[in-house]
């Protein structure tokens, strides 16, 4: 199971949300650049790259923060965070990332990440399933949409996607471990899908029962930056 570092960006800055929510936002770094390089010095390969303000602006923000950790580092990156267009698509893999995440996008203009996975393939083009329930969550979160978790992974499926980073918006930063039931349900009933945990990730023994459940990736953030994981306790993954 693949082991991915967390970067959430806020003003150029590293933070974490509670649940989504920006009112209950904590800063932890203000070098992402520093934060990413700890990362790929403790042995991690990829990076989880989140433009928050990209997020709520509709279209990337933080492109010279993924530059200059592309420069810095040789870390895999994928990148998510106010991706909308084709440009901004280009704009972000031009920066230095090697996968883009389509999340609201991906409910929204369905044609659009069909054709962008046509044309780019599924190993560039990842799909955010951001979920609280059975339902997909979008807009940085704000709005619940019609789709569920399920018929969301299937219809992308369907589409040529492979890999699903799957977002418990419940959980996220919370500390709270993640949803390890979900998860089990999913590889189940896609056995084909390449499926990364995101929230909630607290512990090692979290992450063990991720590995033994079979997924492909566990994404940790605010448990490096509080401390309930550290770098070291994840050699035995790498």
């Amino acid at each position: 199971m693949e082991i991915i570092p967390a970067i959430d960006l806020v003003n150029g800055q590293c933070v974490r949300l509670s649940a989504g929510d920006f009112a209950r936002q904590t800063t932890y770094d203000s070098d992402p650049v520093a934060v990413a390089q700890r990362f790929a010095d403790a042995g991690m390969r990829r990076l989880h790259l989140v433009d928050l303000d990209g997020a709520r602006a509709g279209h990337p923000v933080n492109l010279g923060v993924l530059e200059a950790i592309a420069n810095a580092t040789t870390l895999d990156i994928d990148a998510g965070g106010g991706i909308q267009t084709h440009a901004s698509l280009t704009q972000v893999l031009d920066a230095g990332a090697q996968h883009v995440t389509a999340g609201s996008l991906a409910v929204r203009e369905k044609p659009t990440v069909d054709a962008w996975l046509a044309q780019y393939g599924a190993d560039t083009i990842f799909i955010g399933a951001d979920f609280k329930g059975e339902h997909i969550m979008i807009n940085a979160w704000a709005d619940k949409s019609a789709l569920t978790l399920v018929d969301f992974i299937a219809t992308y499926l369907d589409a040529g996607a492979s890999t699903f980073i799957c977002t418990d918006v419940s959980k996220d930063g919370l500390l709270q471990g993640p949803s390890l039931e979900i998860y089990q349900s999913l590889i189940k009933q896609f056995p084909a899908a390449r499926f990364v945990a995101s929230g909630g990730v607290t512990t090692i023994a979290d992450v063990e029962a991720l590995a033994a459940a079979g997924m492909h990736g566990a994404i940790i953030g605010k448990a490096l930056y509080e401390g309930t994981i550290k770098l070291p306790d994840l050699k035995p993954f790498l």
